[in-house]
């Protein structure tokens, strides 16, 4: 948070021995600093530069170039008095232009250090380096002995000459950075430097990301017997946030508060003392700040209601709000709805956002279209993108933000369809796509796994010449979940070859994944590692699942050890997926640990426990945690009934089950799916309870059509039923509508080895004697006596 107080300071305008009220006006606009008086007019000359002054301070600074055009011969205050009325009036260009005018004029015209400095703020505005420098070589020619102001004005030039042009920063970023910096070197040649100089220095070093320097120069300040003004803190605290200690924020802070109540209850200070503390995890500290405040504004109430909810605090912000608006103290603004608006996003309350909205509503004639938006993401987050499409459609403007909100929201919903016709609608009317709506654009072409889509907006990417940041991997994980892997392949490979970030990589593993190329994961994972691009808690993610496809609990084990090493263990996303892993792989008891082990649980982390207990057959520890969720607050979603329900099916838990299924309309508000029925039906059908599961089944009609599982599970129905016509007409209807149950597939490994076994498989190259021990197996399972229950002509009909 930089404080534009801390800039260097213009002179005031020109003015008579007795300034005038709307002069010294005028003279605080710029921000001048206090000067000498310049040298006593002439008897002709005040009445026309009064005159110019105040055309200048109401606003008319071309009027007020007419009359200097009809002086004969200007002095040098007159063409100050343009310059500074240019600038007063937000047109710099026209200041340099005019200054443009008075070199052009010399040496007839003398420049002094109002001309310089004023010109040189122009220069800053404009972001104009190149005059600036210029102008400083000019100013280093013609002035032997310049004045601290301009020195100050150069500082300021340079530091937001440079902090717009990156290119500038970025040549400053290499070696010598200290030596070819022009801020440090303007700075290192001033003889008497003033607060306002350091202020500029430490403000450019905090600007440059340069933290421990700019607490260093403040400290040096200090030293040398400068005293900090407001401003210097108001510098300074982002140091401190951006360096990230504690412990030196409570030392600034403490000096802050020796300095007295001028500083402590300066409301800029107050701000950035608040975003200070927050950004370092310190609410409590910040709000002590914030509650002995005396007189808040509405910048200081916005910054703590946005602290909590940049902080995850999101009730306390909408708390603090509620204080705002009983508070005669405060006048609401457009931030402060916006936080509010985020506020109410993060708790997904739906009865809150239609509160807020009303109360929008009542307070605003008119909607601003960037609140209209924020409302927008506040319904969709709510899980009400329908609510969000009206408020869309009934704004009566729309920007960009507008349509790429909606459409987001839209994909981000499941409404990939729709999205993608909003899009098309959205350029119907005119706006081109930017990055963030071909980002939205290619999420939803992942959805679908539709090619064509896919393609299509990534032969816009190219015909328009966009790029952005994450593009690379944005494609390749699109590519990868449309199946078309080798495109991917060909642009991590060829598009990125040398310019692979840790997303490229993670999205290249992913792919891999999705696509069951286990081998090529682990050969990617190596590239990786001997590319020095460290893996992080999305590429651990990624790479566990690998580990289970191909049955390797020892790469798994390899895989968790590195991220024990690395501090990647306490992601949620790796807890999960080491869960899924050990699970799948048989371990059950080292998926407990990950779970004990794992700090934030949501219904995810639960879900997929109660699924590896299922898979295990312990249905009532799979039953126990999933009660255990409602006591920790935890809502479980459709995913997670269907866990538990195939727990139950498999431990034979009919009661639990039956329970639990009502439990989800009656009490959780989740409408049965056909993966719920099946669930039902297959452990009614399990116990012997085949009638009732018959009854479930039916229950789908034309839904369970479309099913492969509902029609194996209907056809087993009847195959216990001995009604083996029925099965018959079931696999003939499968076939005609290309469904298929998916293989199964076992594995084992031998002498690190892993070998392979799918139902009808004749792959491996030990089939023979591996069917020659089958065929004896069964022969000794019938000398023993032992009879199937079914009709040898339907086993395995559907593997």
């Amino acid at each position: 948070m930089m404080a534009t107080s801390a800039l260097p300071l213009l002179p005031p305008f020109p003015h008579s021995h007795i300034p005038t009220a709307a002069a010294t006006a005028a003279a605080a606009a710029i921000g001048g600093e206090a000067l000498l008086s310049p040298p006593k007019p002439t008897l002709k000359t005040p009445t026309v530069r009064s005159r110019l002054s105040r055309l200048c301070q109401e606003g008319q600074p071309l009027l007020a170039r007419q009359l200097f055009d009809t002086i004969t011969r200007p002095s040098t205050v007159l063409w100050n008095t343009i310059i500074i009325g240019f600038i007063c009036n937000n047109m710099p260009d026209e200041a340099l232009l005019f200054y443009s005018r008075m070199k052009r004029a010399s040496p007839d015209v003398q420049f002094d250090s109002y001309t310089y400095s004023s010109t040189v703020k122009a220069c800053a505005e404009t972001r104009n380096l190149r005059v600036g420098k210029a102008v400083h070589c000019h100013f280093i020619r013609c002035q032997p002995n310049p004045s601290r102001i301009v020195y100050n004005s150069l500082l300021n030039m340079y530091s937001a000459c440079l902090n717009s042009a990156e290119n500038d920063v970025g040549c400053l970023m290499g070696s010598g950075y200290i030596a070819s910096d022009p801020v440090w070197r303007v700075f290192d040649t001033m003889r008497r430097r003033n607060v306002v100089s350091w202020n500029t220095l430490v403000s450019w070093y905090v600007k440059t990301e340069r933290y421990m320097d700019a607490v260093k120069q403040f400290r040096t300040m200090i030293k040398t017997g400068i005293r900090p003004s407001p401003v210097s803190f108001v510098n300074i605290f982002p140091a401190i946030s951006g360096v990230g200690k504690r412990k030196l924020a409570n030392v600034f802070y403490g000096f802050l508060v020796k300095l007295g109540d001028e500083f402590v209850n300066d409301l800029f200070v107050v701000s950035s003392a608040i975003f200070l503390y927050a950004e370092l995890g310190c609410l409590d500290i910040a709000r002590k700040i914030f509650d002995h405040c005396l007189e808040k504004n509405t910048e200081v109430w916005n910054t703590m209601i946005s602290a909590y909810v940049q902080s995850d605090c999101p009730a306390e912000g909408i708390e603090l709000f509620g204080q705002a608006l009983a508070s005669e103290q405060m006048d609401l603004d457009d931030v402060t709805y916006l936080s509010v608006l985020m506020a109410v996003s993060q708790l997904q309350r739906l009865d809150l956002a239609l509160q807020l909205h009303a109360y929008l509503i009542k307070r605003f004639i008119v909607l601003p279209i960037n609140i209209l938006n924020a409302v927008i993401v506040m319904y969709s987050r709510c899980n009400s993108v329908q609510t969000s499409f009206k408020v869309f459609d009934k704004m009566l403007q729309r920007d960009i933000v507008s349509w790429n909100t909606v459409i987001s929201a839209f994909v981000q919903n499941g409404l990939d369809d729709e999205g993608l016709m909003l899009a098309y609608e959205m350029q119907k009317q005119g706006f081109m796509a930017d990055p963030v709506t071909v980002t939205a654009l290619l999420s939803a072409a992942s959805n679908l796994k539709n090619q064509r889509i896919g393609k299509e907006v990534h032969a816009y990417l190219l015909r328009n010449g966009i790029q952005f940041e994450g593009m690379g991997s944005y494609l390749i994980d699109m590519y990868a979940k449309c199946g078309l892997i080798r495109t991917a392949e060909q642009i991590f490979n060829i598009d990125y070859m040398n310019d692979r970030d840790q997303a490229i990589w993670n999205a290249m593993i992913s792919g891999y994944t999705q696509n069951a190329l286990t081998e090529e994961v682990f050969v990617i994972l190596r590239q990786m590692l001997e590319q020095k691009v460290m893996p992080n808690a999305v590429t651990i993610a990624s790479v566990l699942p690998a580990c289970s496809s191909i049955g390797s609990v020892s790469f798994g084990k390899q895989i968790h050890g590195f991220s024990v090493r690395n501090f990647l263990d306490q992601n949620i996303f790796v807890d999960t997926a080491l869960i899924d892993m050990y699970s799948k792989l048989g371990v059950i008891r080292d998926a407990e640990n990950a779970f004990r082990r794992t700090t934030e649980k949501n219904s995810v982390t639960y879900t997929t426990m109660i699924l590896g207990y299922g898979q295990h057959g312990m249905g009532e520890r799979a039953v126990s945690l999933f009660h255990s969720m409602k006591g920790l607050g935890i809502e479980p979603d459709a995913i997670t009934f269907v866990a538990v329900l195939s727990a139950c099916s498999y431990a034979g838990l009919v009661d639990e089950g039956l329970q639990i299924f009502r439990l989800m309309e009656r009490e959780y508000k989740i409408q049965p799916s056909t993966e719920h029925y099946c669930c039902i039906a297959d452990m009614l059908g399990r116990v012997g309870r085949v009638g009732e599961a018959f009854e479930f089944v039916s229950e789908l009609g034309e839904d369970g059509n479309t099913n492969s599982g509902y029609q194996v599970l209907l056809s087993n129905i009847y195959a216990e039923e001995g009604n083996w016509e029925s099965v018959d007409r079931l696999r003939g209807e499968m076939r005609e509508k290309g469904l298929r149950k998916e293989v199964g597939c076992s594995w084992i490994d031998i002498a690190g080895t892993m070998n392979y076994f799918l139902s009808r498989d004749q792959s491996h190259e030990q089939c023979d004697e591996i069917h020659g021990m089958l065929d004896g197996l069964a022969m000794e399972m019938r000398n023993t006596g032992y009879r199937p229950s079914l009709d040898p002509d339907h086993v395995e009909l559907f593997e």
